[in-house]
């Protein structure tokens, strides 16, 4: 027989391509696995040609590898024969693979199959040869060679269907399982090769016109990295691309549910309330049923803002949502609008069907909360609105459930109200006053009037508090309460309160100019405004542009006010204070105040509400709050201002109690600017 031997760099190259095989006929299962449709399809292919090619690549460095003292060649045609096996046994492996199930019956078919792909390419690529006289070889070894290669390829298909989807936590195994696979494949080939025997006299019949093997090593090397260098690549790619989908497809579905979900709650917000409403009446108008619209309104909820604060009214408002989603039905939507109104909408057969829900929410929520510690009690307002009989749009029933709701707050409070069309009237009368108040800011419809402020008992005229009055055309003076409300809840009150900062220190400025360098002017601050960021930079723009002295401008913050969120207010006042300003609380004695944050706010006066005083007769209790009062605002360095003096026995009692300054219609009614003069002169 023929000696034969072996290039140990060929060897060492063959088993780095079998094992660059086997990791990336892993990674294709496990993109196949992980996709569906085309792109299935296509990686099925394409992994297909990789790993064929792979696997060739590796038998056919083997073959260059082996030495014999003739000259040798390979057939092209039987050649690409091979490689043509190679490529259809991995595209079998493949489809095998990624199955849904691999059962042993399956997995032990394949194993034949493929074991008897890779053993006819292997022994189609000896052929390739066309040794005279023809190779001889060995049957225990040609059998132990076929023996090796269907138990390395059930082995692999086993390996490679475990590990065919994609995770961190399958790149180890699949870099362990990859060597063991390819020792297996290169063992296969090896033994196959030793049971080659070639006798005396063999020569090869493709020396002269088939591949020359001398630079067919480099050639097929370089080309098999190539090919699995890109196959890895891509994969990764496209792993990273899935991922980066993944992610994009997680990131917008957070969005959406940010933008049709409160974030407070969790329940649907009012986007998609109004999604849900029309969908639910189009179902209605369909099947010719009734809807329900029901509108609560929490009833003290404010009171547990103010005395507990934010963050217990937040668990509140959380405790109220679960409470609501537990009354009600499987297709009925809950929501919440804001603040602290939540909305049901509901299939009924008869309107008593709502009726027994919204009295089922009133009992529920109207029972105790305990929340940190603390007992809190609040109630339901609910208007109720019904398809189609009270609207045929969403517009329509949520405005008429509104005002349902706000004749249920009329009636009592902790209860709920059908909608009646006599009920439009006060909404149409809302609406209408909004627009005419927009419609005024536009037009400058607005004056301030001020009342005098003088030291007890008698004078002299120390200030003025600034009063908006609004002139409506064809109507005249409209007092503060009939529009200030609306003006808050429409966040109007800001430009309106903005223009009475400016106007009253312009005024400010024209009576320091005819002499009257000791008044002060006090102006009203909103909860809106005092939250408002641009506060501060109003304020110093009007004292510069008039040039007015900070002290000369007094700005007044109802107790409720400042309590309401007291940490938060305690730093807008303190910028407030900064800018050199008098801060007044208003309304003292009708809040929650804490005396620990009483003491802290940066204020000057305390100003008693007018409640205390139109009863105020000596010996009676309004007498002793009143001088609880002024000994509390005395002991904390506050000059004490009673408004609302209306008779001259309240004048002298509040004097004689140690108020600094008195306010009302006794002593002086709010005027215009250019008749103030003259009243304070009639005064003195």
């Amino acid at each position: 027989m023929l000696a034969s031997s072996y290039s140990g760099i060929l060897v060492f190259f063959s088993l780095i391509v079998a094992v660059l095989a086997s990791y990336t006929a892993l990674n294709m299962a496990g993109r196949v696995a992980s996709t569906r449709g085309l792109a299935s399809r296509l990686w099925l292919i394409g992994g297909s040609v990789a790993m064929g090619f792979g696997i060739w690549s590796m038998h056919f460095i083997g073959m260059l590898a082996f030495r014999l003292p003739i000259a040798i060649g390979y057939d092209l045609g039987l050649t690409t024969l091979s490689l043509a096996i190679a490529v259809s046994s991995s595209a079998f492996a493949l489809w095998l693979v990624c199955l849904e199930e691999l059962p042993g019956r399956r997995l032990c078919g394949g194993a034949l199959l493929l074991g008897a792909g890779i053993a006819a390419m292997h022994y189609t690529g000896m052929a390739a040869m066309k040794m005279e006289p023809g190779v001889i070889y060995e049957p225990w070894l040609f059998a132990a060679s076929i023996a090796i290669a269907v138990l390395a390829s059930g082995a692999a298909l086993w390996i490679a269907f475990r590990l065919r989807r994609d995770a961190e936590r399958v790149v180890l195994p699949r870099v362990g399982a990859s060597l063991v696979m390819g020792c297996a494949i290169v063992g296969m080939h090896y033994t196959g090769m030793a049971a080659s025997q070639f006798p005396l006299g063999s020569w090869c019949g493709a020396a002269n016109s088939g591949l020359d093997a001398k630079w067919l090593a480099v050639v097929v090397i370089l080309i098999s990295l190539m090919v699995f260098a890109i196959a890895l690549i891509i994969a990764m790619l496209d792993v990273r691309a899935d991922a980066l989908v993944t992610s994009l497809d997680r990131a917008n579905s957070e969005l959406v549910q940010l933008a049709l979900h409160d974030n407070l709650t969790r329940l649907p917000n009012r986007v998609l309330l109004g999604d849900r409403m029309e969908q639910a009446i189009h179902t209605a108008a369909r099947e010719k049923r009734q809807l329900a619209v029901l509108f609560i309104d929490l009833d003290g909820f404010k009171a547990v803002n103010d005395v507990f604060g934010h963050h217990v009214g937040d668990l509140l408002l959380k405790a109220v949502s679960r409470r609501i989603l537990a009354i009600k039905r499987e297709h009925d939507t809950v929501a919440r609008l804001g603040g602290d109104e939540f909305v049901v909408v509901l299939d009924i057969g008869t309107p008593e069907d709502a009726a027994v829900l919204a009295q089922t929410v009133v009992d529920q929520l109207g029972a105790v909360y305990s929340i940190d510690d603390n007992t809190v009690h609040v109630a339901a307002s609910i208007g109720i609105a019904i398809y189609p009989e009270n609207g045929r749009t969403t517009h329509e029933l949520m405005v008429n459930a509104d005002a349902a709701m706000y004749h249920a707050k009329e009636q009592g409070r902790n209860g709920y109200c059908f909608f009646e069309s006599a009920m439009n009237a006060n909404v149409h009368q809302q609406l209408q006053l909004q627009q005419d108040l927009r419609r005024a800011v536009d037009r400058g419809e607005f004056l301030l009037h001020y009342q005098p402020k003088l030291v007890s008992p008698n004078g002299p005229m120390v200030g003025v508090e600034a009063l908006l009055r609004w002139q409506k055309p064809d109507v005249g003076l409209v007092p503060p309460d009939e529009f200030l409300s609306v003006a808050e809840r429409t966040g109007l009150i800001v430009p309106i309160g903005n223009w009475v900062i400016d106007e009253a220190c312009r005024q400010m400025r024209a009576w320091q100019d005819e002499g009257h360098d000791d008044w002060t002017v006090a102006v009203n601050l909103s909860t809106v405004q005092l939250t408002h960021v641009g506060l501060v930079d109003v304020l110093r723009e009007a004292l510069e542009r008039h040039g007015i002295e900070p002290r000369h401008l007094v700005l007044e913050v109802t107790e409720s006010t400042a309590m309401r969120d007291a940490e938060a207010s305690l730093a807008i006042l303190n910028q407030l204070a900064a800018l050199g300003v008098g801060i007044s609380i208003d309304d003292f004695g009708t809040g929650y105040s804490s005396l620990l944050y009483l003491k802290q706010l940066p204020a000057d006066e305390l100003k008693i509400d007018r409640g205390f005083i139109t009863e105020l007769t000596q010996g009676n209790d309004d007498e002793a709050i009143v001088s609880a009062i002024i000994a509390l605002g005395k002991t904390l360095g506050l000059k004490i201002v009673a408004e609302g003096v209306e008779t001259v026995e309240q004048q002298e009692l509040l004097t004689r109690l140690g108020c600094n300054a008195l306010q009302g219609y006794l002593l002086g009614v709010p005027v215009a600017a250019d008749q103030l003069s003259r009243a304070n002169r009639a005064l003195a």
